[in-house]
């Protein structure tokens, strides 16, 4: 008989004024492939600082699963964007569990300017690459000079670490994840539950690249 497939967990970092769909979204994504599978392959919730509501950049009202004293074991984590980032960047709280949790996970995955979070925490270091929201592109160019900052690009997969730019494209890595540590048949099963059109680093790169011809000839 063979062995049940392993269950990693997901913890997803949240915050006061986080994104909604930069946390929704991977949420979504992971426990989608819960959905379309008999066997369950992410335990996936939600971590803040402390136990009490709160609320996202949009006004929803959120309760954390649990605490950074007493989330479980992490094997992927996933740092959100938002406004609230400016503030958690200078929060040491909230910058030693990214890097406490970072030190022991499988996986490191940032959405929007979350890749702020986990540079500041140290996952991020000269000759590594990574992306963000395109908003923030220079910002982040200037605040990590030793990163290669890629623009018009859904994701970046670095290895342990693997960004991705604003909102919607934490919907893509967390694709990318599951077909990364799953297979493209369980990623797609996601993908066409969530009824989402899933972009392939190669059509992620394919897309930019017709987007900047389009351009230029105009």
């Amino acid at each position: 008989m063979s062995e049940p497939p392993r269950v990693r967990t997901v913890g997803i970092m949240i915050f006061p004024d986080v994104e909604l769909l930069d946390f929704a979204g991977p949420y979504e994504a992971f426990t989608a492939v819960n959905y379309s599978d008999d066997q369950k392959l992410f335990e996936v919730f939600t971590v803040a600082e402390r136990p009490e509501a709160l609320r996202t950049r949009a006004g929803v009202r959120i309760v954390p699963d649990y605490t950074y004293e007493d989330a479980p074991k992490i094997d992927i984590l996933v740092v959100p964007g938002g406004q609230g980032t400016r503030r958690e960047i200078d929060n040491p709280v909230a910058i030693d569990w990214i890097r406490s949790v970072a030190a022991d996970a499988e996986l490191t995955t940032s959405v929007c300017t979350g890749s702020f979070l986990i540079g500041k925490a140290g996952s991020l270091n000269p000759g590594n690459k990574a992306t963000t929201h395109w908003g923030s592109i220079e910002r982040m160019r200037e605040e990590f000079p030793g990163v290669e900052v890629l623009e018009g690009v859904r994701f970046v997969d670095d290895g342990a670490v693997i960004s991705s730019a604003g909102v919607s494209a934490g919907i893509d890595m967390s694709l990318h994840v599951i077909e990364r540590l799953c297979g493209p048949e369980v990623a797609a099963g996601s993908a066409r539950l969530m009824e989402y059109d899933y972009w392939t680093p190669s059509e992620a790169i394919a897309q930019a690249a017709l987007r900047d011809a389009n351009a230029q000839s105009g």
